[in-house]
Formats: C-alpha cells, structure tokens, sequence
C-alpha cells in the first residue's frame, strides 16, 4: 500500500471508527462527573464528533469524494448554526451561552458540533455506503437500553430507576430523554424491516420495534405517547396514500385500528381500569388544564421573544426571560425554569425569530426534499417523514437533549446524502498528492484533533470532576472542602455559576456542623461569599443569584446584608411570591415585624389562591397586634382562623397568644401519621401558657401511643413538676 493509501486508509478507519461509536453514547453514565447521566454523555460524543470531524476534512483533502455537497437541508442547517452563533454574542450572560453549564451541556458549543457531525456523517457514510450498517449498530444500542428498561420495571429493586418514581428512563436518567430515543428507534427499526431480505432479521426489527414503542408507554411521557399515537396514524395514512392496492388496505385497516383503540382510551379515561393503573391513569390525565403550567411557561416566554424579538436571549437565557415575566400562579411549581419545555417556543426566545423559523426549516426542508428529490424508497420515506414529524410534536411538550439532537442530526445528513449534489468549486479543487498526503495532512490532521480535544473537552472534564470531589468532602473536614473549592474557581471553567451555587450549598451544611472549628467555618462562609459576590457583580440581573448571596448571609447572621440582596432581587423579579416571603421572614430577623407584614401581605396580594400564603400575612398581622386583621385573613384563605403553618406559630409564640399556639399544635397533632414532637410541642405550649396539668396529661397521653418516648416523656413530666 503506498503513502497515500496510507494516509487515506488510516483516515477513513479513524472517521468510521468515531462514527460507529457514536451510537453508544446513551450508554455513557459517568459517575465520577458532576451530573453524571448529562456530562459523560456530552464530553463522549463531543470528542468523537471532533475525531471524525478532523478525519473527515483530511479525507477531504484527499479525496473529492468525500467534500461537501450542496443541498437546501444543508444550507437550513449552516444558517440555523451560524445565526445561533450570533445570536449568542448578543446574550446576557455570553459565556453560559456559547458553553452551557454542567446539567444541561447545550449552549453554541453543542451546535457547532452538531453542524459538524451532519456533514461528516453526511460524506462519509455516502461514500462508504455504511448507512444502514450504522443504524443497525443503533438499534443494537436500543436493543441493550431497552432490556435495562425493561429491568427496571419487573426488578426495581436490582434495576432502580434514577428519578425516583414509577417512570422508567434506562441509562439516560430522564424518562422524557428515553421515550424520544425509543420514539427514533421505532421508526428507524419500522424502516430497515421494511426493507430488509433477509427474514429473520426483518422480523427481528419489528419485534424491536414493537418491544420499544410498547416501552414508551412505560415511561409515561405524554408527549411522545401523542406522538407516537399520531405518527402511527401518520404512518398508516401516507401508505394507504401512496402504496398498492393490498397494502392500501392493510394501511386503512391500521388506521381505522388507531382510531378505535384511542376513542375507547378516551372513552374508557375514567373508569377504575384506567384509574387504577398509574400508568394508564397519567395516560389519560392529558387535558388542558393539566397542561396550564406549560402555557403560562410559554406565554412568558412569548412576552421575553417581544422584547428581543431579532437575536433573542441568547442559549441558556430563558432564566432572563422567567425573571422578568414570572407569573405568579407558578409559585406550587419549581422554583426556577431555564426552559420553555417547548422546543420551539426555547429556539423563538434563544435565538429570535429568526432562529425560530430556521428550526422549523430543518424539519420542512428535510420532509420535502425527502419526497421531492430523494432516491430512497416509499417506506423509507414514510418512516423517515414519521421520524420528523413524531420529534416535532414531542418537541411540542418538552425541551430536547444531547441524545436526540444527535439523532436528529444523523437523520437529517441521512437525507443530505441522498439529495445533494456536487459542488463545482470544490470538484475542481485538486486532491492533495501522495506525500503531502502521508507527510503533512495525517500528522497534522493529529495534532489538530488532539487540540481541540484538549482545549474543548478537558477543563471542563477536570471541572465536573473537581466538584465532585469538592463536594465529597465531608463537612467535617471544612479545610479540605475549601481548599478543593478554592483550587476549582481558580481556573475557571464554563461552569463557574453552578460551582459557587454548590459552594454555598456546601457551605451551609458545614455551618450547621457542630464538629467544624469555627476558623474554618468562617474561612468557608468568607470563600464562599466572596464568590457569588463576584458572581452577583458579573451578573447584576440575575435574580436567583443574588438569592444564592442572600442564602449565605442569612445563614451566617448578616441579615441587613441579606437584605439589601433580596430587594435588588425583587426589583429583578417583583411578581415572585416566594421573594417577597424570605424579605419579611429577614425584616422580622431583623426586629421590624411591620416591614414583615408589609412583605407577607405583598406576597398574598399576588397569590390570594395559595392558603399558605395568607398564613403569612396573618402571621405578619398577628405579629403587628391586629388579630382581628389576622382572623380574617384565615378566614379568606382557609375558612377557619385556625391553620397548621410555622410562620402562625412563631408570631402567636412571640405576642404570647397561647390560647391560638393551642390550637394550632392541637390541630397539628391531630393530623394523621402525625410525630412525636407534635405531642410533645402541644405539651409545651400548655405548659408555657401555664397550665402544667394538661401539658402533663398531653406528655402521658403521648407516652401511652408511642411508647418509644417514654424515656424523654418521663424527662419532661420531671422537669415541669420542677418547674424547670
């Protein structure tokens, strides 16, 4: 072989090889990084991507073969990258655009992969000729995810499931990243069967195929499970459009089936069958009103996309957007979103308008190219068309991820190289000889791929492991927790937000620690405000983070200081009930119980539909000596002046309203499953309002009913005939 098949060959084995072992990143669980199931994911398929990537330019060099064709998909998707690109530069905070951050590992630098990936899958697996060997080995990889599903649901205990609930999501960690996984397989088994000669292995896909869209129901993804019931109507539907006669009635007998098996599901919806099956019952929970959440995320977002309707907020700048148009009827939800949970709606606030109608090109574009120009066959197109469709319409309900974008991606330069078309300029361009080849193109096509891995991917692998190991450190050895902080903020990675917002987390634990010295303690607390000082400095208009800052000065006693932070973040973020609600619980640290009452009654004014929050502003009028004021706030917000809230204690125990602390502990203690300490805190309430008879009585009571507690009941009852 001479110097040129050398080089060629050793290139094409090296673009092959990171291409084939791309499928396998959802198997990737890092467990030595920070967000595990996201981190290890990302930095594997980023370094292969970068691998094939640099190969395929050198084949390129070459051999014409394998340079860039044109087609419109290709163009939609250069223009969506490259304006992401600028829209990016324009964002508030430019560095968590262009980087991310650990738990979502998103942000330009995935995009200009992405673009990556789609033209070097794009050449390389047209001139190999290796598509459909490729997505065989993809299926594969299903076949293994869907087994270790199939696991967690018949052996839990062996196989648990990593969110906590009845939701299976494999090795992805997230049940709505599995089901669209499953979604692609599908439809990506449904179209090699469909072609496939051999018959075992056709009827092996459709097996697969079946076995994983029966998965996504299990993963109670509702999205998707609309997807998949559409793009199966979808399915049905084109081929009893474009097929024979015999299929053509196979096709409408399918659709008549998809119609009837969901009317009787929506028939059936509350019966105790359905009901009964928590499955089933999440099923049939979709409505409206189950989606309102969702809208009102969107109708925010809606309202940041006018105020930045060119370049947007920039990738990873909803959190902007959900700052200064937070709806107060959210206050029960999480507390933060830094997403739309609608694909469409996250790329409308990210990149404008612009980016939000070259979104949907790639999905238009690829649909009419694949009918229009494409050489693949009718049920290759059908299923590829339901692939497209059956991503948009998830993408309706959820944000997307690594796994699927990669998909995506793989899908759509499938289809670029089917439709594209040489490119004069580039035909023309002389192929690199046979000793440039093997002397110049190969090494340095190494030493480039070894760079961009390394200033790509590794500092913010050493970050993700750092903080792991920062935040391993027990709480008792303070020292060596500071100084693994201390080290991983002095060279700063894209993730420096999230590695102070652990550093404060951190810090706070080791504050409640009785055994930590305090000279490390205050070594800590000193570190750790420092940094989201700088932090807050950088990014005056976030509002969670002068919350951080506000967090770690009420833990440490500066509650003037914590304060001052908490009102810059109500400016940010004034229709945020929860702002208003720690500003008077500090004002009331504070001594100034009218300032409190001023804040509990503004956060009640925009949640008046939230109990709690009139407990609050009770509270605050109790503390105010206007029980009349805050009798009838209960009343509005209850309909009984007696509620169970901490807020009403510590106001009745402070204006020594023992008759009302009485009542609510009673209320308290009469709760089912109620603890101990309800009984024994109802005993010292009596006690306390004087009446060391009942309290006695209360303690022995409470002995009787959990015997446990004889030995600290029988203390107490000592120490109140003493007096003490």
């Amino acid at each position: 072989m001479g110097n040129e098949g050398t080089a060629k060959q050793t290139l094409r084995w090296i673009a092959l090889g990171a291409l084939f072992l791309l499928p396998l990143t959802p198997l990737i669980v890092a467990n030595g990084f920070f967000f595990p199931f996201i981190t290890g994911k990302a930095f594997y398929s980023r370094i292969l991507i970068e691998v094939a990537v640099v190969a395929w330019g050198a084949l390129a060099l070459l051999d014409r073969s394998y340079r860039p064709r044109f087609s419109w998909l290709g163009v939609a998707v250069l223009a969506f990258v490259v304006w992401m690109g600028i829209a990016d530069t324009f964002a508030i905070n430019t560095a968590k655009a262009f980087w991310s951050n650990f738990e979502r590992m998103e942000g330009w630098v995935l995009l200009i992969h992405l673009l990556g990936l789609f033209f070097a899958a794009s050449a390389v697996l047209r001139v190999e000729k290796q598509w459909r060997t490729w997505f065989l080995v993809s299926l594969s990889v299903s076949l293994v995810i869907g087994f270790y599903a199939f696991f967690q649901l018949v052996d839990p205990t062996d196989f648990p499931i990593h969110q906590g609930s009845t939701r299976i999501d494999a090795s992805l960690g997230n049940s709505a990243y599995l089901a669209i996984y499953l979604l692609f397989s599908v439809f990506v088994a449904g179209w090699l069967a469909l072609t496939e000669k051999v018959a075992w292995l056709k009827w092996s896909l459709l097996a697969l195929a079946l076995f994983e869209g029966v998965l996504i129901f299990f993963t109670e993804t509702r999205g998707t499970i609309i997807a998949l019931v559409l793009t199966l109507a979808l399915a049905a539907f084109l081929t009893a459009l474009t097929a024979g006669k015999r299929a053509r009635r196979y096709a409408v007998g399918g659709l008549i089936l998809v119609a009837l098996l969901s009317g009787t599901f929506y028939l059936a919806r509350t019966s105790s069958l359905v009901q009964e099956n928590h499955v089933l019952a999440r099923i049939a929970s979709i409505s409206l009103a189950d989606g309102q959440t969702r809208f009102t995320i969107w109708h925010m977002a809606y309202q940041g996309s006018l105020l930045r309707p060119l370049t947007g907020w920039g990738q990873e700048g909803f959190n902007y957007v959900f700052y200064q148009f937070y709806d107060p009827s959210l206050y029960h939800q999480e507390p933060w979103f830094d997403r739309a949970h609608n694909a469409f709606i996250d790329w409308l606030t990210a990149g404008g308008l612009p980016a939000f109608l070259l979104y949907i090109s790639l999905f238009v574009t690829a649909t009419w190219l694949l009918w229009r120009r494409s050489g693949l066959s009718r049920p290759e197109r059908i299923a590829l068309t339901c692939v497209l469709v059956g991503y948009g319409i998830h993408n309706l309900f959820v944000f997307d991820n690594l796994s699927s974008y990669l998909y995506f991606f793989v899908i759509l330069a499938l289809i670029d190289s089917q439709v594209g078309r040489p490119i004069r300029a580039l035909e023309r361009a002389p192929e690199v000889d046979t000793a440039t080849g093997a002397t110049y193109v190969l090494p340095m096509a190494a030493v480039l791929g070894v760079l961009i891995i390394w200033f790509v991917n590794v500092p913010g692998m050493r970050a993700s492991t750092g903080l792991i190991t920062a935040l391993s450190s027990s709480p008792i050895d303070a020292k060596g927790g500071a100084a693994a902080f201390e080290a991983l903020l002095g060279h700063p990675a894209f993730a420096t937000q999230e590695i102070r917002e652990q550093l404060i987390s951190y810090t706070s634990s080791v504050i409640k620690n009785t055994s930590v010295p305090d000279e490390q303690k205050r070594k800590l607390v000193t570190l750790a405000i420092t940094e989201m000082q700088k932090q807050v400095q950088r990014y005056p208009g976030d509002t969670r983070e002068h919350l951080q800052l506000a967090y770690m000065y009420r833990a440490v006693g500066a509650s003037a200081e914590a304060l001052a932070e908490i009102k810059a973040a109500a400016d940010l973020t004034p229709t945020k009930e929860e702002i208003w609600i720690l500003a008077g619980a500090t004002q009331w640290d504070l001594g100034d119980t009218k300032a409190a009452g001023k804040a509990f009654d503004t956060a009640y004014a925009l949640g008046p539909q939230f109990p709690d929050l009139g407990a609050y502003a009770a509270a605050g009028a109790y503390a105010a000596l206007e029980p009349a004021r805050g009798d009838s706030i209960l009343l509005q917000a209850y309909g009984t002046t007696t509620a169970d809230s901490q807020a009403l204690a510590i106001a009745y125990y402070q204006t020594k309203d023992w008759p009302r602390l009485i009542r609510l502990w009673q209320l308290r203690a009469s709760s089912p499953g109620a603890p101990v300490e309800a009984y024994f805190s109802l005993a010292v309430a009596y006690y306390t309002a004087g009446d060391r008879a009942m309290a006695i009585r209360i303690i022995q009571e409470t002995i009787a009913k959990y015997p446990q507690a004889k030995a600290s009941g029988e203390a107490a009852i000592q120490q109140i005939r003493e007096g003490k």
